[in-house]
């Protein structure tokens, strides 16, 4: 992340104005036009959220996103983990020592960079910002600080609508395109089969999610239908 070529002076602020415009749904577009880059996607990742894609701008972007929280690794995770910034500029050599699962099926997608910013509000961690192109890439300091600003903006507007659903019902947000009920669902049916906790049960989806080649939701749909028992 050196200095490169700066930005227009009032591309971060327009991203901010249109992240903060009343009724505004879309968070990842403002993100992605900031520095050009081909696809943004922003999730939600562990307690106290969820994992779960927010938005994506691409079905790339969704597909990226998908495959981290599959795995539970990923430059999001570790944005999240460190709560600094993650590059990899150019995602064929960057990153297999730090996430090598997660760098392997990222390698075989359309990337050339993959960039992430953590989202916390705090001490409370929410999830992460993923930006990529499909060339390498390499963001200057100015991108990245700008970047970082808007990451701020987005971190309180997904606690705020966190907090002005706690009384939406289950049945109300279950038809959402990201939504990750299932896998929840799922980890608790696990837990109770095998006597273990959720994060074991977690680890069980996921390894079996990893081993067959399957998305976790389609594995967690799997058990919910009775048609696959990961029982002891």
């Amino acid at each position: 992340m050196t200095a490169g070529k700066e930005p227009e002076g009032d591309a971060f602020s327009l991203a901010a104005a249109a992240l903060t415009a009343v009724g505004s749904d879309d968070l990842c577009s403002p993100l992605r036009a900031a520095v050009a880059m081909a696809g943004a996607v922003i999730s939600t990742l562990g307690s106290p959220m969820g994992s779960q894609t927010v938005c994506a701008s691409t079905t790339l972007g969704a597909r990226i996103d998908e495959i981290q929280i599959d795995l539970g690794e990923g430059p999001s995770w570790e944005a999240l983990r460190t709560r600094r910034p993650v590059a990899a500029a150019d995602l064929q050599v960057d990153g297999g020592a730090l996430w090598p699962g997660a760098w392997a099926a990222l390698r075989e997608l359309d990337l050339g960079s993959l960039y992430a910013f953590p989202l916390f509000v705090g001490t409370v961690g929410i999830g992460s910002i993923a930006l990529y192109s499909t060339a390498a890439r390499e963001l200057s300091v100015a991108d990245i600080t700008g970047l970082s600003r808007l990451a701020v903006i987005v971190s309180g507007t997904l606690l705020r609508r966190a907090l002005g659903r706690l009384d939406v019902t289950d049945d109300e947000t279950a038809d959402e395109p990201y939504s990750r009920r299932e896998v929840h669902q799922a980890t608790g049916m696990v837990a109770a089969r095998n006597g273990i906790d959720v994060d074991d049960a977690l680890m069980l989806l996921r390894g079996h999610a990893y081993a067959t080649g399957r998305p976790v939701r389609d594995v967690a749909a799997a058990v919910i239908a009775r048609s696959l028992d990961l029982g002891p």
